[in-house]
């Protein structure tokens, strides 16, 4: 198996010159074409009213995206819901932890995020606030992936509440599959998108999949196709970790 095209089934970054996808890019000789793979449907405050979930009986809040707190807010707002000052926030990144400021007062005590580049340091803080009941936003297709995972694993109690739903972006005319010697994805929407838009679509022997997150693996497998790049895990804590590894042994080329 040689890689040369990969395909990642997100937006690509707003400084990719800046992202750990460039130092890939140019360590590997490889191109990368982002597409993000699905749309988002706001969920509506009767929907969400029907889930049955108080925002103010949690004490800490776990955000993985910029737009899960956008959609969060929404809600808050519609729901005329005022946020007290000692609600605690977690966030992957800190580009995603500076964002909240659009919505709250940012201050390092309620604000938590991981450090040096590696997103999974966040788990470190969580541990430390254990005694959180914590709520995370996150999509119809997911319950908080790898955070839920990490959650149940340490006992620590947590909501997932659905802020918006996911379905498949409209992918046929804009990528030429069969092009791409890897494909990344990020969450089970992706994977039932690649399906969805590309139901001809067969993992041979030349074409390694990637996952972030169990929940992300369990669906690919399900699908009846093989994960080659995982994340996170011991010796690669992020995705772009995970291609580095296995491309020193699958790249066409290493500068």
């Amino acid at each position: 198996m040689k890689i040369k095209n990969i395909l990642i089934s997100q937006p690509a970054p707003a400084d990719f010159g800046k992202s750990p996808y460039a130092d890939l890019k140019k360590k590997y000789s490889i191109n990368i074409d982002f597409y993000k793979f699905f749309k988002i449907e706001s969920v509506s405050v009767r929907e969400f009213r029907d889930s049955k979930i108080d925002i103010l009986k949690h004490s800490a809040i776990i955000f993985s995206s910029k737009n899960t707190i956008d959609q969060f807010f929404n809600i808050v707002k519609e729901m005329r819901i005022q946020m007290p000052e000692s609600m605690k926030y977690f966030c992957p990144t800190e580009s995603t932890a500076f964002y909240l400021q659009k919505y709250i007062q940012f201050r390092k005590r309620k604000i938590f995020f991981g450090k040096n580049n590696n997103p999974n340091s966040i788990f470190d803080f969580i541990l430390k606030n254990k005694e959180h009941q914590y709520l995370i936003p996150c999509g119809s297709d997911s319950t908080g992936s790898q955070f839920s995972e990490f959650l149940e694993k340490h006992n620590i109690a947590y909501t997932p509440a659905i802020v918006f739903n996911t379905i498949p972006a409209d992918l046929k005319n804009d990528i030429d599959i069969s092009k791409y010697e890897m494909i990344v994805l990020f969450s089970p929407a992706g994977v039932q998108s690649l399906r969805f838009n590309f139901p001809d679509f067969v993992q041979t022997e030349d074409i390694a999949l990637g996952g972030l997150g169990n929940a992300v693996a369990n669906a690919i497998e399900a699908e009846g196709w093989t994960v080659n790049v995982l994340a996170p895990t011991p010796q690669a804590p992020s995705i772009t970790a995970a291609m580095d590894l296995f491309l020193k042994d699958h790249a066409t080329r290493r500068r």
